[in-house]
């Protein structure tokens, strides 16, 4: 007996998806079991391992490098599972990460952190107030164009601030599309990212307000201070 009313379209065996693709988010898988594998995957099938544990530890040695040279209120761009946020609180800061992924901002703010839900592009809370913003773990890369992403920074931060940035090791400049990969076929949706190297951290910077200011090195991890140019003092009568 045939049943009436409209036929339902079935999709054939080849065009419905590898079992690993139902997993929406892998990254959101990797920080709520705090551990990879995480992989960047560029387009051509190039890996980059994450490194998942690190960022749900507690601070390292090259990490506390960092810590050491904030000041003031402090703004976490892509703060990830938040061990910077809640040490800069441990420690009095005024700090606040931004994310755009729930997941970071719930283990951020279960670890003693607080955290906004967010793009760094989108309006934040004390535009122009911030004293020190941090780009780590590779987060000089959001947006995929650094320079637009250092200007953005402009805005958000006080006339004094600092930025501090980490780099990458090698010595590459490359802007793509890359998705998030669990290594098992689970892959998240594709956006732009940016991976630099010191040298082209400097090329970067010489396109915005900033000035590299300082460099280092703690535990093959690289960074980078920046800072604004001193203000000229204005004219008498201007």
């Amino acid at each position: 007996m045939r049943l009436r009313g409209a036929r339902r379209a079935v999709a054939p065996l080849d065009a419905l998806p590898e079992p690993g693709a139902w997993r929406a988010d892998p990254y959101a898988d990797a920080l709520n079991s705090g551990q990879g594998p995480l992989f960047l995957r560029r387009d051509d099938g190039w890996l980059l391992p994450l490194e998942v544990e690190r960022w749900c530890a507690a601070p390292d040695a090259a990490d506390l490098s960092v810590l050491a040279r904030c000041r003031g209120a402090v703004l976490d761009v892509g703060c990830g599972p938040g061990r910077l946020v809640a040490e800069l609180a441990a420690r009095g800061h005024r700090a606040l990460g931004v994310d755009v992924s729930p997941a970071a901002v719930a283990r951020t703010e279960r670890v003693g952190g607080l955290a906004l839900c967010r793009s760094v592009f989108e309006p934040l809370p004390g535009e122009g107030r911030w004293d020190t913003a941090l780009l780590v773990d590779g987060n000089i890369g959001i947006g995929g164009d650094p320079g637009a992403l250092l200007r953005r920074l402009e805005a958000v931060t006080g006339s004094a601030a600092r930025v501090i940035v980490e780099c990458l090791a090698v010595d590459v400049d490359e802007c793509c599309e890359v998705r998030l990969d669990n290594g098992s076929g689970g892959l998240g949706a594709s956006f732009a990212w940016a991976r630099l190297g010191a040298r082209a951290l400097r090329r970067h910077v010489r396109s915005t307000g900033w000035h590299l200011t300082a460099e280092w090195s703690v535990a093959g991890r690289v960074f980078g201070e920046l800072s604004r140019p001193p203000q000229s003092p204005s004219p008498p009568g201007s």
